[in-house]
């Protein structure tokens, strides 16, 4: 269930959709806005259900909700099912983590790569967002959080490589580490961890205490 700002009753579901974003409707409201019905208790009912269960004949059965109705609740459902299985492994812990970052060590120029996760910590997008020297790979915030924030991703991992293979934190690792934190208190999206990835090892700095 969404959190949701108080007296909802009190606006249409698409204006609410308009004003707050489809995360901040109730299940019910999204259920009406499918069903283009003013009828909330309908849509209240219908919520209360598995859906799973649904099919053309038991929403026809429902007054007011006829072929077309039906056919979009039900695509809708389908989709978020497919949808749903699309997503990726899940990422809670530095191992997960690790197994999804290991082939950089294999690198021979520094990279630094963003793991994006959704509320249940599985991965939404892997991404390089930077590729630097042999020494060093410079990072902007800006760079780390733009995808997150058009992934609607609810926290987020980083990793990268040192190509000299000892995965020891340098001090710019660790400055780095607390940008990124303080830029994602900021915009509410969690930085679970950054590992530090050299030749057949990682370095966790959550597990390091610096997270």
């Amino acid at each position: 269930m969404a959190n949701t700002p108080q007296n909802c009753e009190s606006q249409p579901p698409r204006e609410r959709l308009v004003q707050y974003g489809p995360r901040g409707l109730e299940d019910w409201e999204l259920m009406a806005l499918l069903l283009g019905t003013p009828r909330p208790d309908l849509a209240r009912e219908l919520v209360r259900e598995d859906l799973r269960e649904l099919s053309l004949e038991s929403l026809q059965e429902r007054p007011g909700v006829g072929l077309a109705r039906a056919s979009t609740v039900l695509a809708a459902v389908e989709l978020g099912r497919r949808l749903h299985r699309q997503t990726g492994p899940p990422v809670t812990s530095p191992q997960e983590a690790y197994l999804l970052v290991a082939d950089l060590a294999e690198l021979r120029k520094e990279h630094f790569r963003c793991l994006y996760l959704d509320a249940r910590r599985r991965l939404l997008a892997s991404e390089t967002i930077s590729i630097g020297t042999l020494t060093a790979s410079l990072v902007h915030p800006r760079e780390v959080f733009q995808p997150a924030v058009a992934r609607s991703a609810a926290s987020l991992l980083v990793a990268h490589n040192h190509p000299s293979g000892d995965p020891e934190p340098s001090a710019e690792d660790l400055a780095l580490t607390r940008r990124l934190r303080q830029a994602g208190d900021i915009l509410g999206i969690e930085l679970v961890d950054h590992l530090v990835v050299g030749r057949g090892s990682y370095v966790s700095l959550k597990e390091l205490g610096y997270l």
